[in-house]
């Protein structure tokens, strides 16, 4: 089974490029620092809108008990660091999670 972790933080159009560049060369690598077995991926997406920019994590791991290897038990609460929350408007505190069904390569 596979597991995808989803989370959404929003910042300010002026905070986006600092929020961008602390999940590349922080967040990101303090994760991949972790070498949480089961950690299969880490996808970044960023979108603008009318007023703040979102930015989407996507976590893909083998099971839910590598998610709760990550960040615990309350494998649904979100992980952001402070230097994140420092430069974030919003954010989700908790992550969805989704069992894939099936991915198609074209």
């Amino acid at each position: 089974m596979t597991v995808k972790r989803v989370w959404h933080g929003w910042t300010t159009p002026e905070n986006a490029d600092t929020y961008e560049k602390l999940l590349r060369e922080e967040v990101s690598v303090g994760i991949e620092a972790m070498e949480i077995k089961g950690l299969r991926r880490f996808e970044m997406m960023r979108r603008p809108l009318a007023d703040e920019v979102e930015f989407v994590t996507i976590m893909e791991f083998d099971d839910i008990d590598a998610v709760k290897a990550f960040v615990g038990d309350d494998y649904e609460k979100c992980y952001v660091p402070p230097a994140a929350r420092a430069v974030l408007k919003r954010f989700d505190e908790l992550s969805a999670h989704y069992e894939l069904l099936e991915a198609r390569t074209y």
